[in-house]
Order: structure tokens, then sequence, then C-alpha cells
């Protein structure tokens, strides 16, 4: 029996998104997440390439949560011949399950949208997947529980670990003829308004580190003032306030986080909308999954009662319309898509207008242009002046800082092996690994993307 394997950086190499990690061991090939790429064309356009890999050969999918970034190509792989199981915590699948149909909805929307209105220069623009190729992958999901060994070959077992993060997260243990395999995923923060604290790997001869905010420390921002300031200003202005929100997560978080204010008599009962089909439907499974999260609940039932969840376009263009001030909050939290880009169509050239963004901003992306302080931006094949002021609040990101990340790997009791950055941007990357050097005194290597690495068994 050949005494190594190899792993194949299929995504998250040199940059955030796409995460895709392929193990090839003793006659096994396991693919860690299946996720897209986002953010400038250059890797979004990678999606529409086949993996350099036979789907069919590949065993198994274990996945670390439900993001896009982690799932969002599941219906490509399959497309292009995957039948193995899809596996993952109960949340986890049940995310997954919204994320993808929720996507594959707006693709359809919006190819069909960008072919009656000509903006697009593919004829005809085309989903990335549809619906039903959404529900065979569906199909292949495959629950297991978190914090327990599941042998799937004479070599080969795995776990799934609590990570916070979002719910249903976890970092995925391998062990493969005793050598253990670690892939972060992506690690929550320590005091997350919703989640305990992330759990920590204690060994890892190869280590999978996830380096999104890898050169960055979290403001120690007073989020409770700032969300406050901004509610009272949004008033006085006669204005809007639009949250753009993962709707997994930031959304039950900002929700969480309003519901508190006003209970605590810091903000006044300002009407607030959450337009996200997708957060509507995540917010179900916070209810079916109360273990999972901090929430009791009758804090639960309150703030989902202090929130308007609009059901339909025709409530989108009724809460446009409604000239008095109030909080919307809208899918995506980039702005690469979904509802909030209608309200922007229609406000973000209104000085009134407060846009306030929460969490990781990819590159390309027009969450990050209007971070940077773009005049402009473009959607619906227009450019569209930004007059409306551009706030942030980088604390409320799911993703560990610098410092979290170093915390995170404290309990490890051994010397791994070898160490591989994925999942951020170059700069953070090498910033993390000069960090890890000096402070555990580590090898640490950042992959190219497709690069293939031999790993000794």
């Amino acid at each position: 029996m050949l005494n190594n394997a190899t792993i194949q950086f299929l995504g998250a190499a040199g940059s955030v998104t796409g995460s895709k990690f392929l193990i090839d061991a003793f006659g096994n090939k396991i693919l860690i997440d299946c996720g897209m790429f986002q953010g400038i064309k250059e890797l979004r356009e990678l999606n529409w390439v086949n993996l350099p890999v036979n789907a069919f050969e590949i065993d198994i999918v274990l996945l670390t949560h439900g993001h896009l970034d982690h799932v969002g190509y599941l219906p490509r792989l399959v497309k292009q011949g995957f039948k193995g199981k899809i596996i993952g915590t109960a949340p986890t699948l049940a995310i997954a399950k919204i994320i993808l149909t929720d996507s594959a909805k707006i693709q359809e929307e919006e190819a069909e949208k960008a072919n009656k209105e000509k903006f697009t220069k593919h004829n005809p623009a085309l989903p990335f997947y549809t619906l039903k190729e959404v529900e065979k992958t569906i199909e292949l999901f495959q629950v297991e529980m978190e914090n327990k060994w599941i042998t799937f070959s004479d070599y080969i077992s795995y776990r799934f670990q609590f990570n916070g993060h979002i719910l249903g997260a976890t970092f995925i243990e391998l062990d493969i003829n005793s050598k253990r395999f670690v892939f972060s995923g992506d690690i929550g923060r320590e005091n997350d308004y919703l989640l305990e604290s992330p759990k920590k790997p204690e060994w890892a001869d190869y280590l999978f580190l996830e380096s999104t905010y890898g050169d960055k420390l979290h403001f120690n921002e007073n989020v409770e003032s700032i969300i406050s300031n901004l509610v009272h200003e949004t008033i006085n202005k006669k204005g809007n306030l639009i949250i753009p929100s993962f709707a997994v997560e930031r959304l039950q978080a900002i929700i969480y986080l309003l519901w508190k204010l006003y209970k605590k008599n810091k903000i006044p009962n300002i009407p607030i909308f959450i337009d996200s089909p997708m957060g509507k439907n995540v917010l179900e499974v916070f209810k079916h999954f109360s273990k999972w999260h901090k929430l009791s609940d009758s804090e639960y039932n309150a703030m989902c009662n202090h929130v308007n969840i609009i059901e339909s376009f025709k409530e989108t263009w009724e809460t446009i319309d409604n000239k008095s001030s109030k909080i919307i909050i809208a899918g995506s939290g980039m702005v690469t898509g979904g509802r909030v880009l209608t309200y922007l169509h229609q406000l973000i050239d209104e000085p009134t207008t407060t846009v306030l963004l929460v969490g990781y901003q990819a590159e390309g992306t027009r969450g990050r242009q209007l971070l940077d302080g773009a005049n402009e931006i473009k959607f619906f094949g227009k450019y569209y002046q930004v007059k409306a002021a551009i706030k942030s609040l980088e604390s409320l990101s799911a993703h560990a800082d610098q410092k979290e990340i170093l915390n995170w790997l404290g309990k490890i009791k051994n010397i791994p092996e070898q160490v591989f950055l994925i999942h951020g941007e170059p700069k953070a990357s090498d910033a993390l690994r000069t960090k890890i050097k000096d402070v555990y005194g580590w090898q640490v290597n950042i992959p190219k993307l497709y690069e293939i690495k031999k790993l000794l068994l």
C-alpha cells in the first residue's frame, strides 16, 4: 500500500472563495467543501470551467459549513458526474439546501432578465445551475453528528467539530493511516452574539488553515452605540438605513441587536423590514436547531416578532415607495445580487440613504467597491451615482481575526509536519504565515490554485 497521499487545491488558494480541497489516499478521493468562486471576474469565470479532475472518481464530499463559497459548486460537481454522498451536520445541510435553492432561483431570474433586457454579451445568458440541478444535488445529502468519529474505510475516518462562524459550522478532522488532517473551514468568533466559542483542535499533522483576516485585528467597536447612532441619524434625515446582509448568521445577529437596542430604549420602534427569502428560511433553521445557538425560545420569538418579513416582490416595491424612515435588511452581504440591488437601484443616489456594510467584502464585489469609496456602482447593466453615506461594521464579521486564529491553534500539542494557509487574499495569508512562524515556530506553506502536494503517511 502506498505510504503517501496527495492534496490538490481546487479553490480558495490565493483567494478567499471557492473552497475545494481534494485528498487522494489509499484509493479513496475525498473532497473537502465544494464552493463557488466569488469576487473579481477572473475568479468568477473559473466557476464555468470543469474541475481538472474526474468528478465521478470522487467518493464523498465533506462540508465544513453551508455558505455559498463552500457549497455553491455542488450542482456543477453533480452535473460533471459525481454520484457519492455529500456529508455535513444537520444545520449545515439545511442551510446548504436553502442557499443552493435560493441561488438557483436568483440565477434563473437574472439570466431571464438579462436576456429580456439585453444587458448581456452572452447569447443567451445562462444560469450557473438550475433548480432541477439543485434538487438532484440535495438527493445526495447525508447528515452526520458533530463530535463523532465516522469510519469511512480501513485507513480513513473523519469527525466534525463545532467551529462557531455560522449555524452548523465545523472544522473537519480526517485520520488517514494514523495521521491527523485538520481542515479549519471558517473559524468563528470567540464572543459571538448567537454562537458559542469554537472548539479547538488538539493534534494536527497536516493543517489547512483559513486566513481571511490573517493580517487584521477586528476593531474594538461599540457595536450597539454605532448602530444606535446610525438609526437616530436615519430618522433625523428622514431617510433609509439599508443593511446588505448575509442571510446566514449576520442577518439573525443584526435582528437580535436591533431588538436588544429597542428593549434597552436605545432606539425607537423604527420599522424594520427583512427582505431576504433565504434569510427568512434560515430563521426557521435557527428555530429547528436551537441546541446549536445561544438564544432561548422566548428571545427567538420576541426578536422575530419585532421585524416585518417581506413575502413578495410586490411588498418590496411597497417598502421602497413608503417614504417614512425605516431599516431595510436585504441579501446579499457583498451586494453581489439578491433583493438589496432593487433597493440600491432606487435609493443609492439619495443623500438621505445610509448603507451599512457588515462582514467581509471580497475583492471585486460591489460591497468592496462601496467600502473603498466608489463614486458610482454598476448593476443591471448601468452605472448609478453613489450619494448615500457608506458605513461599515467590521466587528460584526463572522470570521476570526488574526489574534483569534492564533488562539484557535493554541491547544495543538504537536508541531504540524505541514501547515497550508488557504481561504485568504495573498497579503492576509502572508501576514499570518509570518505571525505563525514567529509565535509557534511552524513552517507554513501558501499553496497556489490547482497545485498538488504529496503528504507522507
